[in-house]
């Protein structure tokens, strides 16, 4: 039997023996792993600008989030 049919026949015994709560995280795992990246959903431009934002950063060209909260955090009072 090939890896894939055995995970299947084990599986579908514990599926088949377990309770709710059990059933409902395996639910949950497998819906997480049905959804899409948001990543590729981005419009090509958008993953460029981050990427250039990431290399930024690890070049040490930005500012500390301190650093810039220290200076709109005013706007955000009221």
């Amino acid at each position: 039997m090939k890896t894939t049919e055995v995970l299947r026949k084990h599986v579908k015994k514990y599926i088949d023996k377990a309770d709710e709560n059990s059933l409902r995280r395996v639910q949950a795992i497998l819906e997480i792993d049905q959804e899409k990246d948001f990543w590729d959903e981005l419009p090509d431009h958008v993953k460029n600008d981050v990427d250039e934002a990431l290399q930024q950063s690890e070049r040490r060209e930005g500012k500390p989030h301190a650093e810039v909260m220290k200076k709109y955090n005013k706007w955000r009072t009221k």
